[in-house]
């Protein structure tokens, strides 16, 4: 794993961008990955159909954590049109690692848990068609 991606990574785990949660959210979902503990809910205030304040909490490995960190980052001021077309691909190659099976549903909790909360879609992400 590149050093600078080691830290990226162990500096949102450590020092989460967004973490807490919001008062009276208009969206609020939350989900676990029952393969390894990790937790993740997201809250989001939306204003014009935009995210104007999202938050997350959680408890789980540094992948998880990290990530959802990550997300809140990268979706924060975006529609919610746009929050549809992220992709798994966009989350990881945010993170920047190859990940192995397991590792990628840890990576990919808090998109899932986005999803879900947005738009209501169960599985995980790229799965939805499957579910």
């Amino acid at each position: 794993m590149d050093d600078f991606y080691r830290e990226y990574i162990l500096d949102h785990y450590k020092n989460p961008r967004n973490y807490g949660t919001l008062e009276n959210p208009d969206i609020s979902y939350e989900e676990d990955n029952p393969v390894c503990g990790d937790r993740v809910r997201i809250d989001i205030k939306l204003e014009d159909d935009r995210i104007a304040d999202i938050r997350f909490q959680g408890e789980g490995c540094a992948i998880s954590q990290a990530s959802a960190s990550i997300l809140t980052e990268m979706v924060k001021g975006k529609s919610l049109e746009e929050v549809r077309q992220l992709s798994k691909e966009d989350l990881l190659e945010q993170l920047g690692i190859s990940l192995g099976p397991v590792r990628i549903k840890c990576a990919l909790l808090s998109l899932k848990v986005l999803k879900a909360g947005v738009y209501g879609i169960r599985g995980w992400p790229g799965e939805e068609d499957h579910a």
